[in-house]
């Protein structure tokens, strides 16, 4: 007996293929047999450099700093990486930087803004630190007096 066209086995493996693909595409995994490797990698880069405008947006100072080197530079350590949203992946291209000791003022500043606002381990989601709400509001009443 043959499978049937469009049977769970067939779901199944395409399943399996997409999943290939997807991991090939954003978390620099091997190409899957049966797709060109030029165009999957020109693909691969467009999308990082997709994830460099959203990272840009959450983290315009950092951006700004490294001007048209931006794309670049978010690659150089996000590239093949798996997305993990806009706000973690320029988290996670600032503290290298840092690290580095290539951060202008400004994008440290920025960073260090972040830091005191959120704890992020690097792994979750950034989580707001204790008393930040309410520090920001006292403070925000002694400036209007």
């Amino acid at each position: 007996m043959t499978p049937e066209p469009g049977g769970a086995a067939e779901r199944s493996g395409l399943a399996v293929r997409q999943a290939e693909l997807v991991a090939a595409l954003v978390a620099g995994r091997a190409v899957p047999p049966g797709f060109d490797a030029a165009r999957l990698d020109a693909a691969r880069r467009a999308l990082v450099r997709k994830r460099a405008g959203e990272a840009a947006k959450a983290w315009p100072l950092l951006a700004a700093s490294c001007g048209a080197d931006w794309p670049r530079a978010f690659a150089a350590h996000r590239a093949g990486h798996e997305p993990v949203g806009a706000l973690r992946d320029g988290w996670d291209v600032a503290r290298a930087l840092h690290r580095r000791g290539e951060l202008t003022a400004g994008a440290a500043a920025e960073l260090a803004e972040r830091e005191s606002a959120f704890r992020y381990d690097g792994q979750g989601d950034p989580r707001p630190r204790r008393g930040v709400r309410f520090r920001r509001s006292v403070a925000k009443l002694l400036a209007r007096r």
